[in-house]
């Protein structure tokens, strides 16, 4: 992981939450277990690279548990560990505030501009 700054709790888990990304495999594996081809269904714009990077990081955070099955086809399931199952609801907050306020950050970014 990157080099700290401040070693600050709010530092760290940004470094792993922060981009496009990381926030939206959360919020589809809340669904339960799912397999590579499932998330990239979910979220069609991200390349092969990028999800692979994405969920290996979160991985390393204790936030998603991989599982390779034997055989073939080669299987592999992606799911949200205990501890990446707490941060569901700090998402979901997250959300809410938005839809509560999201708006109004609008409204003010158009009074701004004109």
């Amino acid at each position: 992981m990157k080099d700290l700054i401040s070693r600050c709790p709010i530092e760290e888990i940004m470094q792993v939450l922060s981009g496009r990304w990381p926030t939206l495999l959360i919020y589809y594996l809340k669904e339960g277990t799912k397999r590579f081809s499932d998330l990239r269904r979910d979220n069609p714009t991200i390349s092969h690279r990028m999800l692979t990077l994405e969920l290996r990081k979160l991985e390393l955070a204790g936030i998603v548990r991989r599982t390779d099955f034997e055989g073939y086809p080669r299987r592999v399931e992606y799911e949200l560990t205990p501890s990446g199952k707490t941060l569901v609801p700090l998402l979901d907050a997250l959300g809410g505030w938005w839809e509560d306020n999201g708006a109004v950050s609008e409204e003010t970014d158009a009074v701004a501009a004109g």
